[in-house]
């Protein structure tokens, strides 16, 4: 191993000999990037290279929003180790996420989003879902209607109420999440929910909500009264 090797592995080593002492929340987020990439090329230390990845993702949050093949862009990455950092923020989200109990009623936008949030918030195109409810508003199961282009999902009314007739749903939520992280309905969000609405009251299935998913915020577009 040369000298450039050995400079790399002890500054690569320092953030993983920090964590063992003080824990990982003492690690900033490009000391928790370096430690996933797992090492540095011999122009750059792992360190650097998280800098620039943190830098082209517009920080920490944006990662989730990045793809393998734009996240392989930039100098030292690659695609495996692309795929490395991808596949940690996927095993994130999923700690973060949980089922709700057994037949748990879920009433309010705060507990609707809590579990949808983790699942949907951060994503880099734009997915339409819907969230079935029996009569009683308990889970049933959730279902993505449509996924297409940043700001380009399209809900057709047949596609969402055949999912809720199968599942014998009395009731559903709405969800989108916006690429921007800005959870701000637009005036094209407010149009489709008030279509749906009505066309719920047609096949005779309640639209309670429709939430929209940013990073880690959300907007209930029954709570802030566009509905």
């Amino acid at each position: 191993m040369d000298e450039i090797d050995c400079v790399e592995d002890r500054t690569h080593d320092l953030p993983r000999e920090r964590l063992g002492r003080l824990g990982v929340r003492s690690l900033s987020d490009a000391e928790l990037v370096a430690l996933i990439l797992g090492h540095g090329t011999r122009r750059r230390s792992a360190s650097e290279i998280a800098g620039a990845l943190l830098t082209d993702a517009g920080g920490v949050h944006g990662l989730g929003r990045v793809s393998v093949g734009r996240m392989a862009l930039v100098p030292g990455v690659g695609e495996a180790q692309a795929c490395r950092v991808i596949a940690a923020i996927e095993l994130g989200r999923r700690t973060l996420t949980h089922s709700p109990r057994a037949r748990q009623p879920l009433h309010s936008a705060q507990a609707i989003a809590a579990f949808l949030l983790p699942r949907f918030g951060a994503h880099a195109v734009e997915r339409f879902g819907v969230l079935l409810l029996d009569s009683r508003h308990r889970y049933i199961r959730v279902h993505i209607v449509s996924e297409g282009a940043m700001d380009a999902a399209v809900a057709v009314p047949r596609d969402v109420f055949r999912e809720a007739t199968i599942a014998g749903a009395a009731a559903v939520v709405l969800f989108h999440n916006h690429p921007s992280g800005d959870p701000t309905p637009s005036r094209a969000d407010v149009a489709l929910t008030r279509r749906l609405i009505q066309a719920g009251e047609i096949v005779g299935i309640d639209v309670i909500d429709h939430l929209i998913l940013a990073d880690t915020s959300f907007c209930s577009m029954r709570e802030s009264q566009r509905l």
